[in-house]
């Protein structure tokens, strides 16, 4: 079975499976922004918690890359502080039981009505 003329038929060396080479900042950056988007995403909380002190990290150790400019430093340790106050609520979440979370979820209702 032969190629039809004009068909654009990709090199199977050419193009490998989500396989990507790059700089090791970049990848940490890039795992980064994965974990953010799957933080985003999830439909459960079980891994909630995990993900978020692995974005804390890894923004810490972006932070600390000479590799980088002092402005994009400065603007990833803001980002590093915002998600650790993410986490901090995450933990406290967690702590929570069930019944509690269920319970600070009801609004208490008024003294008085007008």
């Amino acid at each position: 079975m032969g190629t039809i003329p004009g068909e654009n038929v990709a090199n199977p060396d050419t193009h490998r499976d989500e396989e990507y080479s790059m700089p090791c900042m970049e990848a940490l950056l890039a795992g980064t922004l994965a974990l953010m988007t799957g933080y985003a995403q999830a439909c459960c909380d079980t891994h909630r918690e995990a993900m978020v002190r692995k974005i804390v990290t890894n923004l810490e150790a972006l932070t600390q890359s000479q590799a980088l400019s002092p402005h994009f430093r400065t603007m990833l340790w803001n980002l590093q502080a915002r998600w650790q106050q993410q986490s901090a609520q995450e933990h406290a979440t967690a702590a929570l039981s069930a019944a509690e979370q269920r319970r600070a979820l009801w609004l208490t209702a008024p003294e008085t009505v007008q």
